[in-house]
């Protein structure tokens, strides 16, 4: 079977025996790259015990502070959730997602995102995937303890991993970075303040954020982010020749 470069990456875990657990379940359907973001508590005895077979992953796992860091180098992104959101964020079946996942990942690093047990991901770092990954769950009760989830997404990429790339997948050019999509971000915001572009809501701070989800959706390329730079470009060097002055 062709192996796949996925990262499982958990944010601010609270618990050592789920990272054991985790890394368990990784090892179960052949998975190897971990991230942990900000934990608690690692290394720890637990997570070791936890992890019966799986110390290599535990060891191999790399701790950093933070999301964008975890991400670097991945195109495409997917995060777990389990509550319902209301800002038109993608929300694809654990199936689905691991199927795009896999085709992804055989081109360039692919990531899957678990935020901690308690809290979740915040709106701010859903901002940062392409889609929601929903696992399907008793509306009595739907919360998964995280090892669980990441064993229930960990089995499915290792199903898809025998399956066909579905044929909607973009196959010219890899997906942009999480770092290219961040200076396109920048570059945005840098434009709309010199030609005064602002949000007219009656809070007048979302217009970036329905942006970057805009964008996220689209799943620009790389030759997609620098064409849309390159227009930014082009707005600003406009300006200045027709004299406009920078704010």
């Amino acid at each position: 079977m062709e192996s796949c470069d996925i990262r499982i990456v958990l944010v601010a875990p609270s618990h050592p025996g789920n990272i054991g657990a985790a890394a368990r379940a990784m090892k179960n359907m052949g998975l190897s790259a971990l991230v942990l973001v900000n934990p608690r508590e690692f290394p720890h005895p637990e997570a070791s015990a936890r992890a019966s077979a799986a110390d290599d992953v535990l060891r191999a796992a790399h701790v950093v502070p933070s999301l964008a860091e975890a991400l670097a180098g991945c195109g495409y992104v997917a995060a777990t959730t389990a509550r319902g959101r209301e800002q038109y964020y993608r929300v694809v079946d654990v199936r689905v997602a691991a199927a795009r996942l896999v085709a992804e990942a055989r081109r360039t690093p692919a990531a899957v995102v678990f935020g901690a047990e308690r809290s979740g991901l915040s709106n701010e770092e859903l901002e940062m995937a392409h889609a929601l990954i929903r696992i399907p769950a008793s509306p009595q009760y739907a919360s998964l303890n995280l090892a669980m989830a990441v064993q229930l997404v960990a089995y499915e990429l290792y199903r898809a991993q025998g399956a066909p790339a579905p044929v909607s997948v973009p196959l010219a050019a890899p997906l942009a970075s999480t770092q290219e999509m961040e200076r396109l971000y920048a570059h945005f915001t840098e434009v709309l303040e010199e030609i005064d572009f602002r949000d007219r809501t009656q809070s007048g701070t979302h217009l970036m954020a329905r942006i970057r989800r805009l964008l996220q959706r689209a799943e620009p390329d790389q030759n997609e982010v620098n064409i849309l730079r390159g227009i930014l470009t082009a707005v600003q060097n406009q300006r200045r020749t027709a004299g406009g002055a920078r704010r």
